[in-house]
């Protein structure tokens, strides 16, 4: 029961977040999403190297093998799969264009955005999958509180995403209620994703190194990608830079002194 907890807490956030369409009438303050933005981003550095670069490394280490070789092919082929999303899907960078101001064009442009946020929510859930699986398998130097805290972590991020589907949404003519069921859908594939990397655990237990490697690197893709030019743009930066200050530090005490 525990597990499964951990396994759908990204997909709470989502849900959380696409709720706000009933909440909120424009959207949200941007003070609060700034900071959020920026704790989201400073957790996932850190559940990064704690929570995944660091097992990976001492898990090679004690076989006996090259012990960074694992964690740098990893973490490149993690940022390289993330790469080949954003070329495939040219709007997973969330842009809007300013010159498409008709109703028709802005549909579009949400609809790309949630294909894009989809796109990114499934390694994110296999980040969570991974970690917990390096719980609960033996010998790996990994926690239930590392994969819960990663957990979190994502859901924190996930929360904005989820509003920035649903509102945009309803803004276009789209009402609340759909709106908010597209927001929960493109949260759907984490707890898929991350049950399926759980179910595969003990068949992958050799490459597990590289998987988590792997989470690392596209988590920091989507940290320096997304979340800190999201929470650094416009008004309020200083908001995302405490953020992520808290959330780094938060995410470092956890996975150390726990």
């Amino acid at each position: 029961m525990e597990e499964f907890g951990i396994l759908t807490l990204p997909f709470v956030g989502t849900s959380l977040g696409a709720a706000m369409v009933f909440f909120l009438k424009e959207k949200m303050n941007r003070r609060l999403e700034k900071f959020l933005l920026g704790f989201a981003s400073g957790v996932m550095i850190a559940a990064s190297v704690w929570s995944l670069l660091i097992p990976a490394i001492e898990m090679e280490k004690a076989r006996g093998k090259t012990a960074w070789f694992s964690a740098a092919a990893g973490f490149l082929s993690g940022v390289g799969f993330l790469l080949l999303l954003d070329w495939v899907v040219p709007y997973l960078r969330r842009r809007t264009d300013q010159t498409r101001e008709r109703k028709q064009a802005g549909f579009q442009r949400v609809t790309m955005l949630v294909l894009a946020v989809t796109l990114h929510n499934l390694p994110e859930g296999m980040a969570v999958g991974v970690a917990l699986a390096g719980a609960l398998l033996e010998d790996t130097g990994m926690t239930l509180v590392g994969a819960l805290a990663l957990a979190i972590g994502i859901a924190i991020q996930n929360f904005p995403e989820g509003a920035i589907i649903s509102m945009p949404l309803h803004s276009t003519g789209v009402s609340r209620g759909k709106a908010f069921w597209y927001g929960v859908l493109s949260g759907v594939v984490e707890p898929v994703g991350a049950g399926m990397t759980v179910l595969l655990a003990e068949q992958v237990v050799r490459i597990l190194p590289l998987l988590l490697a792997f989470a690392a690197g596209a988590m920091i893709y989507v940290v320096v990608n997304e979340l800190i030019p999201e929470a650094q743009t416009a008004e309020c930066t200083r908001a995302g830079t405490i953020g992520a200050a808290v959330g780094f530090v938060l995410m470092m005490v956890l996975d150390v002194a726990v």
